[in-house]
């Protein structure tokens, strides 16, 4: 991947060509720095983005916010990826950001430490728990030439914390001069800035004799510049719109576990009729053999007429046979299949319903590898398949590679 950084003489710009070139995937073509002599790459950093003849894939922005309007109108018209790390930005730089984000992919982040994005989760949820009953506080520190006050992590905390709640609370920042009582509906906010602190973020949950803390603490610059590689190795192949690093971490949650099952075998009613107490009749009389259902498709109706699948146990398949063959004579119409060297073939992961691409993944890989699929479901967390049991092994290669890359 081809990265151009803007901002490459900042601490966070450098920071990231130490992990640019630390990664064989990775190679930067290009630095934008407004002072552009200052240190030297092996390779050209200008002034402006304009002056750039260098081939990209990507751009990742550590710079300053008066710097992201021109970035913006570059990225726009290379039709380029823009990661953009940078802070504290005022509402019409996020204007400019929303607005491109519908011609380009745009990431942003208050943060991109892989530890305080999940800690916004863990947050969110724990005040869903807690609120009523809790105060919260949130207490930031950072080193010394930090300019801003909260920091945008403090904020995002803030935010996650409402995103909790039914009724959000209100930000109090510092309680100096403050002659009265904590109210419940605060969220008291606190910045530090002492000395060469990279950034610690605390979230207070106090009670009555009780205090829970969930902290993030940053060692060093690197975990941001290794955030924002993560993102950009995300970023890169998606369609114009506007993500931030959750949509990168559930990518990777959104297709964790990819299993097979060679247990189960699937039966086919061809041209029933689409009468709801044939099919109630159906399963009721398999629930009265305790043969148990899993997936269940069902076409939609031509001329009166449906072709119904299901799977169940292998070793109840006889039995279910036994039990479905007085539709075959019955109904002049229906004709029976069965598959007995079939495999079940499931994607699941936490968050899948809020990812886009999944089921294009799956069902272009399996595609692109001629395996050809009998029956679908769903669910918000899994998709489920079945394919002929000689494709499993290539299957599950093939899956695996599109799937399970490395976070």
């Amino acid at each position: 991947m081809k990265i151009i950084i803007n901002g490459v003489n900042g601490k966070m710009g450098r920071q990231l060509v130490r992990v640019i070139e630390d990664d064989p995937e990775l190679k930067a073509v290009a630095g934008i720095d407004k002072n552009p002599d200052v240190f030297d790459y092996n390779f050209p950093v200008y002034e402006n983005p304009y002056d750039l003849n260098e081939e990209a894939d990507i751009i990742i922005d550590f710079s300053r916010p008066d710097a992201i309007p021109g970035l913006i109108d570059y990225a726009k018209d290379k039709r380029l990826p823009v990661i953009i790390a940078t802070t504290g930005l005022a509402q019409e730089y996020l204007d400019i950001i929303n607005q491109a984000s519908s011609q380009i992919p745009i990431l942003t982040a208050a943060n991109m430490s892989l530890g305080i994005n999940i800690m916004r989760d863990l947050v969110m949820h724990t005040s869903e728990l807690l609120a009523d009953s809790f105060d919260i506080e949130i207490i930031e520190k950072h080193h010394n030439q930090k300019v801003d006050s909260p920091s945008g992590t403090a904020f995002a905390l803030a935010e996650s914390i409402n995103r909790g709640l039914e009724k959000p609370k209100e930000y109090v920042y510092g309680r100096y001069s403050s002659s009265e009582k904590r109210k419940s509906n605060e969220i008291g906010i606190h910045s530090i800035r002492a000395g060469t602190i990279a950034g610690e973020h605390t979230v207070i949950y106090a009670g009555k004799d009780e205090i829970l803390e969930i902290s993030h603490t940053a060692l060093s610059r690197q975990i941001f510049a290794t955030g924002a590689i993560f993102a950009a190795k995300f970023l890169v192949d998606k369609a114009p719109g506007l993500y931030d690093i959750k949509d990168a971490l559930q990518s990777k949650l959104s297709s964790a576990n990819i299993q097979t099952s060679n247990d189960d075998s699937m039966i086919t009613i061809n041209q029933l009729p689409n009468e709801p107490s044939i099919i109630a009749d159906i399963f009721t009389s398999l629930a009265e053999q305790n043969i148990n259902i899993d997936m269940i498709s069902q076409t939609a109706p031509v001329n009166g007429l449906i072709n119904l699948s299901f799977t169940l146990p292998l070793a109840d398949l006889g039995t279910a046979i036994q039990v479905i063959g007085r539709y075959n004579k019955e109904k002049a119409t229906v004709r029976t299949d069965v598959y007995a060297d079939i495999t079940k073939l499931t994607v699941e992961g936490m968050n899948m319903e809020a990812q886009a691409g999944v089921a294009a993944k799956l069902f272009r890989t399996l595609a692109e590898n001629n395996i050809k699929i009998k029956i679908i479901t769903t669910s918000e967390t899994k998709i489920s398949c079945v394919i002929d049991q000689q494709d499993e092994n290539r299957a599950m290669e093939a899956l695996i590679s599109s799937f399970c890359d490395k976070l």
